[in-house]
């Protein structure tokens, strides 16, 4: 499984039209993704966090990136961006759930 992330410093404002405008295009096949998140940071509300997990190998997240239109959803968010602190794609190699967590 991997997760993929990026955090962004957004321009002040911005933040409702990045949240409608970023993400899995609605109804899209998921391809391998799982699950999809954005975080909005409680001390800087101009810093969001996006992340997803995918079900399979680096090559296969590219091919369903590119399959669902992800650079050309990076470039439409482009203009609300003010800066990219960190961007990464990760294996996960440990995971735990509380006892009686919803998964």
């Amino acid at each position: 499984m991997l997760c993929a992330h990026t955090i962004r410093r957004l321009k002040p404002g911005t933040f409702d039209q990045f949240a409608s405008s970023f993400g899995p295009p609605e109804g899209a096949e998921p391809g391998g993704w799982v699950r999809y998140h954005v975080l909005r940071s409680l001390g800087d509300e101009d810093v969001v966090i996006t992340f997803g997990f995918f079900d399979g190998t680096l090559a296969e997240m590219e091919h369903s990136q590119d399959a669902q239109g992800y650079d050309e959803m990076k470039a439409a968010i482009s203009p609300l961006v003010e800066e990219v602190l960190s961007n990464g794609v990760y294996e996960i190699v440990v995971s735990k759930t509380a006892d009686g967590a919803a998964v």
